[in-house]
């Protein structure tokens, strides 16, 4: 049996050429390693406190979401070709102030959107969590069109084992890259191995098994259409798996081939995720591996959107492009 490649060896074979060098050799490397840190950084956690303060989204934050933000904000500062940052913790896209003095010479310039600690809520319990990132192409991620600008995106899983898996598509490109890796951190910085080197969800003749995440389900209460698609996944056997996490319940998918995640939007329950900190990045490596993402309201697809504020907010539908459709059909039914 061939032993994995190192995440080197995989971007050197399937991100070749000079265009590109900065995010093969530079950005996603270092990225991978920030959640890596992320993960250690929660293990190492003996209490979780508020920290006595809120992030722009009125929620209030806890000591590891600080710790977590830091470790991100210093691995980007690091990367001469990231130009421009923001994160859910702080206030709007800002500058980076880069730990070394080395310019670009390339002209290869990015920015990033993460949201380093995904799942507060949870993390007192001790379930997994994640840290979710989008890398966009030029100096801002605001008022870009997504389809073309965010090129690729990290979607890691903080459990047990420190997992993650990055999509990439280049403008022009026909064939996407979408790829798991096992992280570690090492005294180097981080081991990384690619565990799958492709990420794809199954054609729906040959799922045995469905899965369903149907995120708030006291909309269900709220709202006839989503009750309507709750009920047919009782009827029809679907397995549940939702966690409360939006990183864990979403990966699940990806890790079986199959699945349908549902945060939706009702006139008691507003949109709260936020499109720049999750929903893009997630829809970016759901399109990737074959799947399909879109607002369950319009049934729009989330990448023909641009994101005008880093507080834009979007309920949520993706996996399975069979299930995005049949429960965007039911929601419709208004």
């Amino acid at each position: 049996m061939s032993s994995s490649p190192s995440l080197t060896e995989f971007l050197e074979k399937n991100l070749p050429g000079p265009e590109r060098t900065h995010l093969r050799t530079s950005v996603i490397p270092t990225l991978l390693t920030s959640v890596a840190k992320v993960g250690q950084c929660l293990r190492s956690s003996l209490s979780i406190q508020t920290a006595g303060s809120t992030n722009t989204s009125g929620d209030s934050q806890l000591n590891v979401d600080l710790a977590t933000n830091d470790i991100v904000h210093a691995a980007v500062s690091t990367c001469p070709s990231i130009v421009s940052a923001s994160s859910e913790e702080d206030e709007g896209e800002n500058p980076v102030k880069h730990a070394f003095n080395s310019p670009v010479e390339s002209g290869e310039t990015y920015s990033v959107a993460f949201d380093p600690l995904d799942g507060s809520s949870i993390i007192p319990a001790n379930w997994s969590v994640g840290t979710i990132i989008g890398i966009w192409d030029g100096p801002s991620a605001l008022n870009q069109p997504a389809q073309s600008k965010q090129i690729a995106a990290i979607l890691g899983v903080l459990g047990p084992r420190t997992t993650a898996i990055v999509a990439v598509r280049l403008p022009g490109s026909t064939s996407p890259l979408c790829f798991e890796v096992g992280l570690s951190e090492s005294e180097s910085g981080a081991d990384i191995v690619v565990s799958r080197e492709s990420v794809r969800f199954n054609d729906a003749a040959s799922v045995k098994t469905r899965y369903f995440a149907p995120a708030n389900l006291r909309a269900a209460a709220q709202d006839a259409a989503y009750r309507k698609v709750i009920d047919y996944f009782i009827e029809k056997e679907y397995t549940l798996r939702y966690s409360g996490g939006l990183v864990p319940d979403v990966y699940h998918a990806f890790v079986k081939g199959h699945g349908v995640y549902v945060s939706p939007v009702t006139s008691k329950s507003k949109a709260k995720l936020r499109v720049l900190y999750e929903v893009a990045p997630i829809a970016l490596i759901v399109e990737c591996a074959g799947g399909k993402a879109v607002d369950p309201v319009s049934g729009e697809k989330i990448l023909e959107k641009s994101v005008v504020d880093v507080d834009d907010r979007s309920g949520l539908l993706c996996g399975t492009r069979e299930e995005v459709e049949l429960v965007m059909k039911m929601l419709g039914e208004k």
